[in-house]
């Protein structure tokens, strides 16, 4: 009888071996956002500069992304499925072959220790650079700032991860296919690498550094590309939060050459939440890349912008968001067109609905 009474008792309490195993845990969910942008330089083929990859389709109502995605975990095995579609994904994805082109995320993971937080996954998942992400809802400001753009959305490989039990400290290396490539650059031998350190000490303070290390071009003409991401998240009040981030990148002007070409862009964020409904958010941001490593223009100083923004933003519910940005560009040279004449400055009206569930 008392072994009996043992046995109920560890069965209640969960501490024999089986009763403290994780049951599966499915979920799905889904993203969409719809979004209407007028940019006041009227291009004429509907489609805002080069060098914008969201927002970026002129006086239309589209949709920037919506996906539904699955996930599955079960505490030692983890895996994720996302399918999109959306301006985002035509424009991002356009060197990806077939249905890649649709794939948000896909991915599968396995926790390598049972003691210790460590995740080894593979697959197709977002990008370890930047504070931004496809996801405008979760950003502050409604369209992507310039660096964000000319970073990967996404990334292609493997990585291992590694967090404290606190979760105040994070740790990820990746082997990668290339600079946001599902496929691997056509005649490019070589994979590419990347290391991510996030720390966050308080609920309210996140600071991060990532980086990336890998070629572009075929094997006979490859270059070396080495790039720095660097931010921190401050929310100084419950009201108020502050976002600064710097990033700043290099790239061989030729295969073993020792001279390189520079990009560098600051950005900063603040952001006000009015109620628990409205919240109004700023951005200040320079973004220089002169000799084309990343966006080429053909003027003689490069690209050498300043962009500002002003947003509001309405959430009705927790999971959606109506929002309305005006945003402004002035470069140092004429990089954009309005009436078919060069000019330095582009200034673009975007509202946009998103919604979570």
């Amino acid at each position: 009888m008392k072994s009996i009474l043992l046995l109920v008792a560890a069965l209640t309490t969960g501490s024999i071996a089986y009763a403290q195993e994780e049951q599966p845990e499915i979920k799905v969910s889904g993203y969409l956002e719809t979004y209407f942008g007028y940019d006041f330089n009227k291009p004429a083929d509907n489609n805002r500069p080069g060098f914008i990859y969201s927002h970026n389709r002129h006086n239309e109502a589209n949709l920037n992304l919506g996906f539904i995605k699955g996930s599955y975990e079960n505490g030692m095995i983890r895996a994720n499925l996302a399918v999109m579609a959306g301006t985002y994904s035509n424009t991002n994805l356009a060197a990806e072959p077939g249905v890649l082109k649709n794939i948000f995320e896909a991915n599968a993971g396995v926790k390598l220790s049972k003691s210790v937080n460590l995740w080894l996954d593979a697959g197709v998942f977002s990008s370890h650079i930047g504070f931004e992400s496809a996801v405008s809802k979760d950003c502050w400001v409604l369209t992507r700032n310039i660096s964000s753009e000319n970073t990967p959305y996404y990334e292609s490989g493997a990585k291992l991860t590694y967090g404290t039990n606190d979760g105040k400290f994070t740790a990820a290396a990746l082997y990668l296919n290339g600079w946001q490539r599902i496929m691997r650059q056509s005649g490019n031998s070589q994979p590419a690498g990347g290391l991510q350190l996030s720390w966050k000490p308080t609920s309210k303070i996140t600071v991060n550094y990532s980086n990336y290390l890998g070629t572009e071009g075929a094997d006979s003409i490859r270059v070396r590309r080495f790039y720095h991401n660097v931010y921190g998240i401050f929310q100084v009040t419950d009201q108020f939060g502050l976002t600064l981030g710097f990033d700043y990148g290099t790239q061989q002007k030729a295969k073993e050459a020792d001279d390189k070409n520079e990009v560098l862009s600051p950005v900063a964020i603040a952001q006000y939440k009015i109620s628990s409904k409205w919240a109004i958010a700023g951005r200040i941001e320079y973004y220089e890349d002169k000799n084309g490593v990343l966006i080429a223009t053909g003027t003689p100083n490069g690209f050498k912008t300043t962009g500002y923004s002003l947003n509001l933003d309405y959430a009705p519910i927790s999971n959606a968001v109506v929002r309305l940005e005006g945003k402004m560009y002035s470069s140092q040279d004429k990089i954009f067109v309005r009436d078919l004449n060069p000019v330095d400055n582009n200034a673009v009206l975007t509202a946009s609905i998103a919604v979570s569930f």
